[in-house]
This record gives structure tokens, C-alpha cells and sequence, in this order.
């Protein structure tokens, strides 16, 4: 598999993605998602990173964040991974849940492992193509067939943007630079405080 390159220093969103273990359906329960979002939002605090939009879907996760110049992302994405999959392979351990057990067999050392190794790294190099990646989020649990409208998918960053109450993470949003073609409903009081990049 060729190495990817991931470019730091660039003062642009990134669009990320990672997989669980062999794109298994790891990530359905509240409780294992909830602890996913509590590990990007509390890592992203600690590097001034800015949470732009976010989906967590079964088996993967994309996030738009936009780091400080100095942060290398990277090595801020290992930590979001192996502090999340700590603290869910312990839940299960306590309750002996049955994912485990198909965990184990899989893993070529015999241990456990919640991500894959590697990840997508896209550098959004325009306000457009970082619009475009949080709707791309938004999106894909309607694209997939699990909801028939993106409002109905809590674990998303579609809700906040809307101005729901009790969003599962609230965000640093993002304002694009002109409306949508289709013009779209009237602004909410969070839409109109949208800061920009």
C-alpha cells in the first residue's frame, strides 16, 4: 500500500476519515460514539484545533477541523484514536461484550484492534471544497439508507448547524462565503454568528 502524505502548516481545513478494524460496525452504541466525541472535542481543546463538522457512521468517522499552523494533525489523530479505542475496549472488557471475541480472531497478534491503521487526509484548500466537505458529512447517513433525512441522524454535525438544542458536540462552525443555490431557509441566530476561517 502506497504511503500517504499528510501536509501540516498549510492554514487550511482538513477533511479526515478513519475506519473501524476491517470497516466492521463497531460504532452502534451511544455510549462507544459518545466516547469518540468526547475524545475528538477534549484532544481538539488542548491543540486549538477548531471542530468545523463531524459524522460518526457505523463503521467510519469524518471529521473538517481546522488546526492551528503550528499543530501537526497527525499525531493529534493517533491520539483521538487510541485514547477512544482505550476507553471502548475497556467498556466491552467490563461487559464482556461479544465483539471481542471477533476482534480477537481477526487480529493477526491476537490482540485488539478498534481502527484501522491509516487514515484519509484531505487538505481543503478553498472555502468551497471545506463547505462542501460538511455537507458531505451531513449527507452520508441519507446517502447510506440509515435515515431518509439528515436532521433524523444525531451523530452529526447537522444538527448544530440547524440550531437543535442538545447537540451531541457542539462545534466551532463554520460560514461560507455565499449562500447556497438554493437560497435555502432564513438564518438562524447561530447561523448568523458563524465566525469565519
Amino acid at each position: 500500500m502506497p504511503r500517504l502524505r499528510h501536509y501540516d502548516h498549510l492554514n487550511a481545513a482538513r477533511f479526515i476519515t478513519f475506519s473501524c478494524y476491517h470497516r466492521y460496525l463497531l460504532l452502534t452504541d451511544n455510549w462507544d460514539i459518545r466516547i469518540v466525541l468526547n475524545c475528538l472535542s477534549s484532544l481538539c481543546q488542548q491543540n486549538s484545533i477548531r471542530t468545523l463538522g463531524y459524522v460518526i457512521m457505523p463503521e467510519h468517522v469524518h471529521f473538517v477541523l481546522h488546526p492551528p499552523d503550528e499543530v501537526q494533525v497527525g499525531r493529534v489523530l493517533a491520539e483521538i484514536k487510541s485514547r477512544s479505542a482505550r476507553e471502548i475496549l475497556a467498556r466491552w472488557r467490563e461487559e464482556a461484550d461479544f465483539r471481542l471475541m471477533r476482534l480477537a480472531k481477526q487480529h493477526p497478534q491476537g490482540g485488539y484492534r478498534f481502527w484501522q491503521p491509516r487514515c484519509y487526509d484531505h487538505n481543503c484548500r478553498t472555502p468551497e471544497t471545506v463547505v462542501e466537505k460538511i455537507e458531505y458529512c451531513h449527507k452520508n447517513p441519507v446517502n447510506r439508507g440509515l435515515v431518509t433525512s439528515m436532521a433524523d441522524w444525531r451523530w452529526s454535525s447537522h444538527g448544530w448547524y440547524h440550531g437543535l438544542e442538545n447537540v451531541a458536540l457542539e462545534i466551532d462552525g463554520y460560514e461560507p462565503q455565499k449562500p447556497t443555490a438554493s437560497g435555502g431557509p432564513p438564518l438562524s441566530e447561530r447561523e448568523k454568528s458563524w465566525r469565519t476561517l
